[in-house]
């Protein structure tokens, strides 16, 4: 991705605080910073999910993802 949406700085204070990080019970995500600014991307632009770039991933995935993170 060119541009980030998260400054590093910002994403250090995240990082701890999202599910699926290496070490957690279950599965891990592969690129949490990825899923994270994939979300912030849908809300900044208000794009409908089917629009999220490729370089995020594929969106239904992105957006399944999304959605399990939302509900727990």
């Amino acid at each position: 991705m060119q541009r980030r949406v998260l400054s590093d700085r910002q994403w250090q204070l995240m990082a701890p605080h999202c599910l699926g990080k290496p070490g957690d019970v279950g599965r891990s995500g592969v690129d949490n910073r990825l899923f994270v600014e994939a979300v912030l991307w849908i809300v900044r632009t208000g794009s409908p999910w089917r629009d999220l770039p490729a370089e995020f991933g594929k969106w239904n995935t992105v957006f399944k993802r999304y959605r399990d993170w939302v509900k727990a």
